[in-house]
């Protein structure tokens, strides 16, 4: 049950905002963008309108309950590293019992969402869901669990492609693993700003693991993702749109591996450079929409 003094706290529903992470919207795009690359791609840029609007709220639901259950297994983790100590399970803001209602909320939509799609779809989200959950636990156990929650990135590419096709393709494939090497690119570079905390706390971390060639590896992921959209665009016979997508994406990822490789690392703004991520995910969804015309 929850408490009386957390129902009647007029900080409550602003501390379940923080909790579901709506007040930090770069987090909630960046797992709707390859889910709306793979619906528009599939569809020739012709989706139901119906499908596009239970993509968004499925993605919506279901980052809401993995940052719920990331911050449940974390909370006694999160509140002695500097970026998530005001988290509110971590600050007791709000109690476990609290947490763990609003996860089963979370989830109890996402789930009504995918009883809408088709039976391949349906069972692609259920299979998605050991990996929401255990993504957080991995960082104890496996040495890069970006990894692991790429991979949960992945499903929105499986979910969302056979939502439109009832199968899945040797595209959804490239585009799949486009998502992956993205994924690991971005959260390795999200990964780098709490790696002094995690050292400290024993925790892994992708970062952690590729140590002083991190760099390197940033650059190497976004290297393949741009070579896997080109792939992309070639076999799907995308236009000039695509074209000037896929360079402008390029070129700002070679600018923040660039700027990752500076020697006062100590001084960038990582969130930043995750941030321009979500908007170079919309770029190139500007580009599959116009490209397919």
């Amino acid at each position: 049950m929850i408490s009386s003094s957390e129902v009647d706290s007029p900080k409550l529903l602003l501390s379940i905002i923080k909790l579901l992470r709506w007040d930090k919207p770069a987090g909630r795009l960046i797992l709707m963008i390859p889910a709306l690359w793979a619906v528009f791609l599939a569809s020739n840029a012709r989706p139901p309108l119906t499908l596009v609007i239970v993509i968004v709220l499925g993605t919506l639901a279901t980052s809401a309950a993995g940052c719920v259950i990331n911050d449940l297994w974390d909370r006694n983790i999160d509140n002695k590293v500097a970026r998530t100590k005001s988290r509110p399970l971590a600050s007791r803001a709000l109690s476990v019992k609290v947490g763990i209602v609003v996860f089963s909320i979370s989830l109890a939509c996402a789930a009504g969402l995918a009883f809408y799609l088709n039976p391949l779809s349906f069972w692609l989200c259920v299979l998605a869901v050991p990996f929401i959950i255990c993504y957080p636990l991995a960082k104890r156990v496996f040495p890069v669990p970006q990894f692991v929650l790429s991979l949960a990135w992945g499903f929105a590419v499986l979910i969302s492609w056979s939502a439109v096709t009832k199968d899945l393709s040797a595209s959804t494939w490239v585009l799949w693993a486009a998502t992956i090497t993205w994924t690991m690119g971005f959260d390795t570079v999200y990964a780098m700003s709490d790696k002094a905390d995690d050292l400290k706390l024993g925790i892994n971390s992708s970062a952690i693991f590729f140590g002083e060639l991190a760099g390197e590896a940033v650059g190497l992921f976004f290297a393949l993702t741009a070579g896997l959209f080109a792939y992309l665009g070639m076999i799907n016979s995308l236009n000039f749109f695509f074209g000037v997508a896929w360079m402008i994406a390029v070129i700002l990822w070679s600018g923040q591996y660039i700027i990752i490789r500076l020697p006062f690392q100590e001084s960038i703004a990582y969130g930043q450079i995750f941030n321009q991520n979500v908007w170079i995910g919309f770029i190139l969804l500007l580009g599959i929409i116009l490209g397919v015309r």
